[in-house]
């Protein structure tokens, strides 16, 4: 009898220490980031299946269109395309994981699909003129990846501090409530002794 409240304190302590060690996995309030475990159902999902089939279908068909085209206006086009179909994958893939990394890599795409379609357009011009076309491109392009990455490290730190403070008071609260119960029960226990 001895024995068994020794291990049956010992197993509890052992699962509130491990529990209060466990960080907390909370979304901060307004964050539109959904939980990767539950959306990992939505990869799997016919619902997700049907999405991608989608978007392979609409750039396929978006690619079939600038086939009829020539010259330069054919390599915007299917730039467009190729751009287009990235940016719709990168949006499913966010949609489904729910992370700043994910997010970021939407912007990323963006950034570069603009920066594709762009190159392309400065072909049309001739000289300094399609340098400068370019240049322009380019810097857009890092722009843009700065604010990216701008975005991603603030959703990374507030989802940080949102993840801080609720493990800081969960563990705050259930430090104080599981420790007197445990000390009663040990107490109570060998005072039948």
């Amino acid at each position: 009898m001895k024995m068994n409240a020794l291990y049956a304190a010992l197993s509890g302590a052992i699962l509130l220490g491990a529990a209060t060690l466990v960080p907390a996995q909370t979304t901060p309030a307004g964050s539109t980031a959904a939980h990767p475990v539950k959306n990992a159902k939505a990869a799997t999902s016919d619902e997700y299946k049907a999405d991608k089939d989608r978007i392979e279908a609409d750039a396929k068909s978006a690619k079939e269109k600038c086939k009829s085209m020539t010259g330069n206006a054919k390599d915007v086009c299917m730039a467009e395309a190729k751009g287009k179909e990235k940016v719709a994958k990168a949006e499913l893939e966010a949609k489904r994981k729910g992370t700043p990394h994910a997010q970021y890599e939407v912007e990323k795409a963006k950034a570069d699909a603009a920066y594709d379609v762009a190159k392309e357009k400065c072909d049309d011009q001739q000289g300094k003129e399609k340098s400068a076309c370019k240049k322009q491109a380019k810097a857009d392009k890092d722009k843009a990846l700065a604010e990216a990455k701008s975005h991603q490290k603030t959703a990374s730190n507030d989802t940080a501090k949102a993840s801080h403070s609720g493990s800081t008071a969960a563990s705050g609260g259930s430090a104080a409530s599981t420790t007197t119960p445990a000390g009663d029960k040990a107490t109570s226990t060998s005072t039948k002794k």
